[in-house]
Parts: C-alpha cells; structure tokens; sequence
C-alpha cells in the first residue's frame, strides 16, 4: 500500500477505521477476519488497513509507551486502538504531528466517548513534548525496542543465535511485493525480460530476481499489474517459489499438493511441469481460491476440500510420485503480512502446531510411491516446527532419508530462507521414500 492511500482519504476517518480493526485484534479477533467483516471501503479501507497493519508492527512499542504515558490502563479497545494508531502516525511522521494529532481528535469525538477526545489531546502532546526521553526508554525494553513478544524474541535467539536481531528487524518491516510470472504464457527467455518491458511501459519500477521472479520497488494494487487479470503472472513471495524446484516434478508424474490454499505452489507446479496434481485443502471457502487462481491462470487440477490427515477419506489408494507437505504452522517466518499474529499467538500454541505437522507427515507419507518425494514446507522460523520435526519424522521412519535438492543453489537437505528485504521466512527439507 502506497502513502497516497493517506492522502486520498480523510486522515480522521483512517484514523477511526484503523482503531476499530486494532480493537478487534485486542478483543482476540483476526485482523484480516476483522477488516473482511467492516463497512470500510475503497481509499478510506485502504488507508485503514494500512494505518492497522503499520500501528500492530510496532504495537510491542506503542503499548509500553502508553504505559508510561497513561495513569491507569485504557479498558476500552477502541479508545486504546485509537491512540495506538495515532502514536504509530506521530511517529512515522514527526513533520505531519499538528495534522495527526488535529485529525485523531476530531476521530476520538466521532467514538463518542465522553472525556475520551480531551485525555488523547493530552496523550499524543504528551508525548511530543517527552518524546526523545520516551523512546529512549523503549529502546531499553526489549518488548517495545524489537517490537515482538518476549517468548518470540527468546526462542529466536536460542534457534537463530546468529540472525535472531534481523530476523526480528524483518518481522517489522514492510513486506515486499514479487511475482511470479507464467512461463506457460510467455515466450520469452527468461520470461522475467518480456514481463518487465511491460511493467516499465505501465510505469511500474521492477527488478528481475531470477528468470521469473520479479520484485516491484513499490508495492501497487494488483489491478495496475499488466495482464495479471488474464493469468501472465502471480504475487508470490521469492521464497514461496522455492518449492518447485525443490520437488522437482517432471512431466507426467501424479503430484500431491496438501493444505494446498490459496494455490500459489499448486499454480507453479503446473507452470513448471505437465503433472497430474492434486490440492487438498481442509476450509471450503480456501478450497475454491485454489480453483479461482487455477482458473484465471489457464491451469486445471483436481481440487479436493478435505483434511491431509484422513488420508482414507480422500486418497484413491494410487500412489504419488510427488508430495508438497505446505504445513499449517506459527507463520513467524510471514509475521510482517501477519502482524496481529504475534500479538495473538501463544507460545503453547507452537507445541499444538508441531502435533498437526507430524501427524499430516505421517498420514501423507503412506500415499508416496518408493523412490517418490516429499518436500516439507513451513512459513516458520521455529525449530521445532523445522529441522527438529523433520529429524523426529527421519527416526520415526526407517524408509525416509533427506535428499539432496536437485534444482537450487545449495546441496543441503534443508534450506531456511530467512526473511530479508526480498522474501519471506520459509523452510524447506526434501525427503524420500527408500
């Protein structure tokens, strides 16, 4: 989202319209669940999500700076949304603090709460007067300086001793915006030159990552995308891209694609190789974006809504040559797409994601042929959702052994992909069947 989505709307009712999806996150709601269910439309939804989604990185901050700057905590979420929006805004922007600060004023008397429009004049002028003193003070807290919670921040640096402080920087950041662009609709080689002539012609600044990644400078709605809507690309993030070359389909094999929604990876399997495929996936509404981005890409796959796990309900008993076990996970490797889920995640949560994980593997592992392969996928940055599930999978199972990725740069049996300015957090570990 672009900083015109600011300045296309009224900044009071962005303002408003963010704090209302932040008191939803509060209350323990989904922020995309949230902003799905709101009356919020065109420039004026826009900005508010983008308001929400920057105020929730940095809410780690926000909250501790509020508890400095409150006397007694605010019991009402809207109220306290609100003055978490507006504080994110003062400080993403200290030279536009008289217009914030004016506009989320005339945003607080629109909640209708009492006194509530003269204590955030108080707050938010508090705050630029104390301003240096107080984010000092954030930086000496660990919560508010890094912007996660203290179990995310303690676990990383116990699996990522050397990367946990960039780790966390990305989690803050903005995420970026990369397409994959359809080699089956392109003649060009790589098909990555023919799809940036054509975003430069629609003035979209772009870059190649590889022979069909492309990562746009500036995020813009996927409507000003050249022929996105007649299937000659995708958004798919770098390091989701991965997959397919990692599982190494080739024409003619009977490919698995489990907990396959929305179907980016699905999508790129077809594009890479004429395979037989089949997506599962346990939501029925998910189910149907599988065949909604099949569809608008020219692709056909057998779509199946079912668990991964019941493998008796939905498996014809003919073996794979190819299984993508994407598994549901913490998603802490996409928690800047996400970043309500680190606010609404517990740490106990990851154990229970864990359990989902070795029990798809293990149902899914009686459906491979012998010979066949399995590529574990996570969008996690956890071990224990990682290499220590797969080396428990390894000891569970005599007739699996980690193989070697045929057609990426490294050797390894695994890759972690941590986040960084180009990608997202995801993990790979390729496995076959003795």
């Amino acid at each position: 989202m672009t900083d015109s989505s600011h300045r296309s709307a009224p900044l009071a009712e962005a303002l408003l319209g963010a704090a209302q999806l932040i008191a939803a996150v509060i209350k323990g709601r989904n922020f995309d669940i949230a902003l799905a269910a709101s009356p919020l439309v065109g420039v004026t939804r826009a900005a508010a999500m983008d308001l929400g989604y920057s105020t929730l990185r940095a809410f780690g901050r926000g909250d501790f700076l509020l508890g400095l700057l409150l006397e007694r905590p605010l019991q009402d979420p809207a109220a306290r949304g609100l003055l978490l929006a507006a504080l994110a805004r003062l400080e993403a922007r200290p030279d536009e603090a008289h217009t914030t600060v004016d506009q989320a004023v005339t945003a607080a008397a629109r909640l209708g709460r009492g006194q509530f429009k003269g204590l955030l004049n108080g707050v938010l002028r508090n705050f630029l007067r104390r301003r240096e003193e107080l984010l000092a003070l954030a930086a000496a807290d660990p919560v508010a300086r890094w912007q996660h919670p203290a179990w995310w921040i303690e676990r990383l640096q116990r699996d990522h001793p050397a990367h946990w402080e960039s780790i966390l920087a990305a989690g803050n950041s903005h995420p970026p915006l990369c397409l994959r662009v359809n080699r089956r609709r392109s003649l060009a080689t790589p098909a990555s030159a023919d799809f940036l002539a054509q975003l430069d012609a629609a003035g979209i600044a772009a870059r190649a990552l590889d022979d069909i990644a492309i990562l746009i400078e500036k995020p813009v709605p996927v409507e000003r995308i050249p022929g996105f809507g007649a299937g000659l690309c995708s958004v798919q993030d770098w390091g989701a891209q991965a997959a397919a070359g990692w599982l190494d389909a080739q024409d003619g094999m009977r490919v698995l694609d489990a907990c396959a929604a929305p179907g980016g990876k699905a999508a790129h399997l077809l594009e890479t190789a004429q395979v037989d495929l089949t997506a599962l996936d346990a939501d029925a509404p998910r189910a149907a974006r599988i065949t909604n981005n099949l569809r608008r890409l020219g692709l056909v796959a057998t779509v199946k809504v079912a668990d991964a796990r019941a493998v008796d309900a939905w498996w014809d008993g003919r073996p794979y040559d190819r299984i993508l076990a994407d598994v549901p996970c913490s998603a802490s490797g996409v928690v800047r797409r996400h970043p309500d889920a680190k606010w609404l995640r517990r740490e106990s949560d990851i154990a229970g994601f864990a359990r989902t994980q070795k029990a798809i593997v293990d149902a899914l592992w009686r459906t491979l042929a012998p010979g066949g392969k399995m590529l574990y996928v996570s969008c996690s940055v956890f071990g224990e959702e990682n290499a220590r599930q797969v080396e428990a999978f390894i000891d569970r199972h005599a007739d699996a052994r980690y193989l070697p990725a045929q057609r990426v740069t490294t050797s390894d049996a695994q890759l972690h992909h941590l986040p960084d300015a180009e990608h997202d957090g995801f993990y790979y570990a390729l496995l076959q069947k003795n």
